[in-house]
């Protein structure tokens, strides 16, 4: 059976971004840094309000998806997990500063979707050290789109190149729940206050076994951050309030989260956290769990610092308090 053509054969690119013949006496590459990540997506949004603006309206793309080597996404994620989400936040916010400069100028800043999106990926044609781009301007919208404009450094040359792509060559590209992304665009173009929840309790002065940390695309909660200290050693997370006084009940009001959802019991004995899911699907650094029942839970170690994703929209970070 003859190989699967790649990625840049089908796109007639094999021989401009992936030469056959590598040289064989190549720099070491350096590992992915989080500074080099924030900077490449701030350069991209520069990049396309210079390409898209016209007449007195600043243009941009809404949608960012920053393409990697397999193996430097990977280390990344290993050594650095939950950085993406740390530099997506800190790019949004250089966002705003740059467009209200432009706005403070007399320029007109609208928005072209209502959100912004970011998408870290990896793909198996491109090299250790290559970084591609491709900028979307609206993220939202359903329509067929026949080209992407694509940006994309090789490793052997460092220059970009950019070309059209057709969306059915995105089929090629690993996507990963840690790398995906997604903010609702404040329209007074500043980031939004950390806030918690209303029935959130505060961490000032109190112990807790776990800190919990939700991030939710509904309106109501547009751009805040969910926190939550689970106090008791049994800690039941629903879409609906509970009422069990033997239990934490953290109660996140989203139609994506089930009823119950998540169970979360602190072992003193082995001073680790265990986690059951009752929902629909949810996932453990990308891992999916099995679902199982309140009455007869299947127990996976809870980690700290890991993330747990509600039926592939809700997003929460576990921490040690």
């Amino acid at each position: 059976m003859a190989d699967k053509p790649t990625f840049w054969k089908r796109t007639g690119l094999q021989d401009l971004f992936l030469p056959a013949s590598k040289k064989s006496l190549t720099p070491e590459v350096k590992s992915l840094s989080p500074d080099e990540v924030y900077q490449y997506i701030l350069e991209k949004f520069k990049s396309s309000i210079e390409e898209l603006s016209f007449a007195n309206r600043v243009v941009f793309y809404h949608e960012y998806i920053i393409c990697f080597n397999e193996v430097d996404y990977k280390e990344f994620l290993a050594h650095k997990q939950g950085l993406f989400g740390i530099i997506v936040h800190e790019c949004v916010s250089q966002f705003y500063a740059i467009l209200a400069a432009k706005r403070k100028a007399g320029k007109t800043v609208m928005p072209s979707g209502s959100k912004w999106v970011f998408r870290l990926v990896s793909h198996p044609d491109y090299d250790r050290g290559d970084k591609g781009f491709i900028g979307k301007l609206l993220p939202e919208s359903h329509q067929k789109e026949e080209n992407l404009r694509v940006t994309f450094i090789p490793r052997q040359t460092g220059i970009a190149e950019t070309l059209d792509l057709n969306q059915e060559m995105l089929s090629g590209f690993t996507y990963y729940s840690e790398g995906y992304y997604e903010l609702p665009f404040e329209t007074d173009l500043q980031v939004p206050q950390v806030e918690d929840q209303q029935k959130a309790k505060r961490f000032s002065g109190k112990k807790g076994f776990a800190k919990l940390e939700i991030m939710m695309p509904d309106v109501r909660f547009r751009g805040k951050k969910v926190e939550y200290l689970m106090e008791k050693e049994d800690l039941l997370v629903s879409g609906q309030d509970g009422n069990n006084s033997d239990q934490d009940n953290f109660y996140i009001p989203s139609e994506w989260v089930n009823s119950p959802h998540l169970r979360i019991v602190y072992r003193k004995s082995e001073e680790k956290l265990y986690l059951a899911t009752f929902g629909e699907k949810t996932l453990l650094n990308e891992q999916e769990l099995p679902s199982s029942s309140p009455a007869e839970p299947i127990w996976t170690e809870l980690p700290y610092n890991s993330k747990v994703l509600l039926n592939g929209i809700i997003g929460m970070n576990i921490y040690k308090p």
